[in-house]
């Protein structure tokens, strides 16, 4: 029996063999493969649904997006609706066509006011020796005035009743436009108050109003709670956020924009519906409708002031008052030597801007009449008439 020789081997002579590995399972990396997924979902949701104020690529760079979108689907943008396109259609050409020419134009003065008007005698007195430059047309909304001058007899139209801050407030001024629009020698229409005065001599706000190319319409962006918090997303499509503006309702306007107020029915609608006080925003739609209905259809043709001056320097819900003490000469010339128009935001900054009034490319006072001013203060302001309105 042949026994066969085991012989020691060296190590030198032995390969180093790795002891044998028992593999696990192979862990998943399940967690960077979910989060791939939402970053896929989230990039083509931002590209397909993107914010309404920003592109699709609106947090890429251009080099970045553009390969990235090539293989998405085409973006078109929101279709207008009905209301839009015919809205669109009749105000282009409403701000295209031509107004009839007026050999003898007038201003229509148009009072809104509750009842009987106290400063008749003081436009008597402002409007004496220019008959045929003028019209009045009067809007009393609860009681038949009694008048003191002849020249207020019988100027009133059909008038309905009007809550202060509901739209009836717009639907009477538009009723009061459509009485003045018939006449076609009114070219420039100024809505007043029973409480408004004027701060020049006629000729003065003849001229001012015929000679420029505006309407002078108040229409800022206030972000606090009495502007931008007052609208509704209800308004959508038509009606943006960031096209919401404020501005004070006391307008004077040129002929062509008073028609355009008359031809709009789909942003005043809007309005109507969903700008009323008391209901969460506390919407006021004379404070509103106006300002934002010129912002988004022809923002270049108005001067964003108003030319009748209120102070809201006490920070009330209404405006200062004037009593007869309060009338001086001082006090009236300040109030027409203003040059710059303010607006105060109503958020906690409280944020100032002063903007200057420029007309015709020059700085010229704002303000051609004020509010408000009480019954009482009629004689004080008869007395200086003649001394602040001297411009």
């Amino acid at each position: 029996m042949k026994v066969s020789k085991v012989w020691p081997r060296s190590s030198k002579d032995m390969t180093a063999m790795p002891p044998p590995r028992h593999r696990g399972a192979a862990k998943k990396p399940m967690w960077i493969i979910v989060l791939l997924s939402m970053v896929c979902v989230s990039l083509i949701g931002a590209y397909v649904y993107p914010p309404r104020r920003y592109s699709a690529c609106y947090f890429f760079a251009s080099s970045v997006c553009t390969p990235f979108k090539d293989w998405l689907p085409a973006v078109t943008r929101r279709e207008k609706t009905d209301g839009e396109i015919i809205s669109s259609v009749v105000m282009r050409d409403l701000l295209s066509m031509p107004m009839p020419v007026s050999k003898k134009p007038k201003i229509a003065f148009m009072f809104l006011t509750p009842g009987s008007l106290p400063f008749e005698k003081l436009w008597e007195k402002f409007l004496q020796d220019h008959e045929g430059r003028y019209s009045i047309y009067i809007h009393a909304s609860r009681e038949k005035p009694v008048h003191s001058s002849s020249l207020f007899v019988n100027r009133e139209i059909h008038s309905e009743r009007v809550v202060w801050g509901r739209v009836s407030m717009v639907d009477a001024e538009k009723r009061l436009l459509a009485n003045a629009l018939e006449d076609v020698d009114n070219q420039f229409f100024v809505l007043l108050s029973d409480s408004c005065v004027p701060l020049h001599r006629f000729d003065y706000i003849y001229n001012y109003l015929m000679g420029t190319n505006v309407s002078f319409i108040d229409s800022f962006l206030d972000p606090g709670p009495h502007g931008t918090g007052r609208y509704s997303m209800e308004m959508l499509p038509e009606i943006e956020q960031r096209d919401f503006r404020k501005g004070a309702q006391w307008f004077a306007i040129k002929r062509r924009h008073a028609l355009l107020i008359l031809a709009d029915s789909l942003y005043y609608r809007k309005f109507k519906l969903y700008c009323k006080p008391a209901e969460g925003r506390n919407c006021i739609a004379d404070e509103h409708y106006l300002p934002t209905l010129f912002k988004m259809v022809d923002p270049g043709g108005i001067s964003n002031w108003s030319v009748t001056h209120v102070d809201w320097s006490e920070g009330k819900w209404h405006p200062r008052s004037y009593r007869a003490a309060d009338i001086t000469y001082e006090l009236l010339k300040n109030i027409t030597s203003f040059d710059e128009n303010l607006h105060i935001t109503s958020d906690d900054t409280k944020a100032v801007t002063m903007t200057p009034c420029i007309l015709n490319g020059t700085k010229r006072p704002c303000f051609l009449f004020a509010r408000k001013f009480y019954p009482e203060a009629l004689n004080n302001l008869l007395k200086l008439f003649s001394s602040y309105t001297s411009a």
